[in-house]
């Protein structure tokens, strides 16, 4: 799964009363560094948080490789290991909930910290697990910890980037992310699943570190009313040589714009101006979950062994080796080929990928052709998650972040990651409990809702690419 929100025009941020902020506070006319300016703490800043991105994909990626292990050494039931496996989503939407009201209120950096805290609290419980209740408390740990990660790394990205390399940066929150995913995959074929937790202890370890050497937001400090520490981290970021006057007088501006603009609340989504974009954010996240890949992600190794290999390592490392590269060769384009584009190869990757899973399933299942089973499980795996890396991961966060009007995107924005986290429990717990019915059935059930998907984006969905916020919405609104 692929969580990449519009960091630039905040999605569900809050103050510490809960009252929703449009956050962060990054604007189209923010000026870039002076040309005399450094870039290097701005590097070294990106460089230190994208651990939290890394630790993000390896909590997901971390079930995959170890339910054999974990279910033999703790023994675990079916039922008990799909607790374990999708558990973590339950604590990522809490964390998810929470992450606003956190940042706001200790900053960037503290809920940083704070996760980073927690999820090594969690990784350490999974490592002396004796018996299911350490487990559960480690996987829900780690699910809370990277729940306000997967928010706060890109924010806070967003608000430190000068302009020009804002878009170059945020790509490695989601590249890191993937990163961390193949990573997970690739070791945890070759170590138990308590070295495995290495992975992803030591990004948190990095990442508490490392934020002892860059500075906070200068945005979330001018929110705040700390001048004196917003004007020296700015400087920082840009260099003892930049002179940062005007982005300084442009942020200050933009804060007191935001304190001028309507509160939203969740009924405001329902008005009839707003129907469309609810449909279209929501829509696209029901239909990535359901489209089956928290169920392929968490419990790969089990598949491949469920078709006919002796152990899931050949396929898990596959799986691992092409995510990073296809997910890039998505980033390039998303912005060339267009967003619906994109998510119609997607969409039919995915149908081709499920399908041709099933059909190997549904060969095993009548004793024939049995040779070609292993095979076409591992091709139609394979297929499904490269296709879903090049569009349906990162796309519908992008659409989502887009078809928000500002005064609204906040509470919009944590409702559709509300969404995405409900459905993303929802597949990986029902996953090992589907495929004892029938594997076949499964994937036919898979290609279905992406086939349905196929449809749902050339009705539905608007293309957004080459559009400013407010023609996207004139064209939502002249459509319905």
């Amino acid at each position: 799964m692929a969580i990449t929100k519009d960091v630039e025009n905040g999605v569900g941020m809050h103050d510490a009363q809960g009252n929703e902020v449009r956050q962060p506070l990054v604007h189209q006319y923010e000026s870039s560094a002076d040309s005399q300016g450094s870039i290097w703490m701005v590097l070294l800043s990106t460089a230190v948080v994208i651990c939290g991105s890394f630790e993000f994909g390896s909590c997901v990626g971390y079930s995959a490789p170890t339910q054999s292990g974990i279910t033999k050494d703790i023994g675990l039931s079916l039922s008990e290991y799909s607790v374990f496996g999708s558990i973590l989503t339950i604590g990522a939407m809490i964390g998810a909930v929470t992450s606003g009201h956190l940042a706001d209120f200790i900053g960037r950096k503290g809920a940083m910290r704070v996760s980073a805290v927690i999820c090594i609290i969690g990784w350490l419980a999974i490592y002396f697990a004796k018996g299911s209740v350490l487990l559960y408390f480690g996987r829900i740990s780690s699910g809370y910890g990277i729940g306000v990660l997967s928010y706060v790394v890109p924010v806070f990205i967003a608000e430190i980037a000068p302009k020009n390399l804002r878009g170059g940066l945020a790509t490695l929150n989601q590249l890191l992310i993937c990163g961390g995913h193949s990573v997970a995959f690739i070791i945890g074929t070759l170590v138990t699943w308590r070295t495995l937790v290495l992975v992803g202890f030591i990004p948190c370890l990095l990442l508490l570190l490392g934020l002892v050497f860059v500075p906070e937001s200068p945005r979330w400090l001018a929110k705040v009313g700390n001048q004196k520490e917003f004007t020296a981290a700015l400087q920082k970021l840009r260099g003892k040589d930049a002179d940062i006057t005007q982005e300084a007088e442009e942020i200050q501006e933009y804060i007191e714009d935001l304190q001028t603009l309507p509160k939203a609340g969740i009924q405001d989504l329902f008005q009839s101006r707003y129907i469309r974009s609810v449909i279209v954010g929501v829509g696209l996240m029901v239909f990535q979950q359901i489209g089956g890949i928290n169920g392929v992600g968490f419990y790969a190794s089990e598949i491949f062994v469920s078709a006919g290999f002796s152990s899931g390592k050949l396929g898990t490392i596959l799986m691992g080796s092409i995510q990073v590269p296809i997910t890039l060769v998505g980033a390039i384009l998303m912005d060339r080929s267009g967003r619906i584009a994109l998510l119609m190869v997607s969409a039919s990757g995915t149908f081709a990928g499920s399908f041709i899973t099933g059909i190997s399933f549904c060969l095993k299942a009548q004793g024939i052709y049995m040779e070609w089973v292993p095979t076409l499980a591992l091709c139609g795996i394979l297929v499904y998650l490269g296709a879903f890396s090049i569009g349906m991961g990162a796309v519908p966060w992008v659409i989502m972040s887009e078809v928000f009007p500002i005064n609204i995107k906040g509470i919009g924005g944590s409702l559709v990651t509300l969404v995405n986290w409900f459905g993303s429990w929802a597949v990986s717990y029902a996953f090992n409990f589907l495929m004892s019915w029938s594997s076949a059935g499964t994937f036919f059930i898979f290609s279905a809702a992406n086939a349905a998907t196929i449809v749902f984006v050339a009705m539905v969905v608007p293309e957004t690419k080459g559009r400013s916020l407010e023609e996207i919405q004139e064209s939502l609104n002249s459509s319905k």
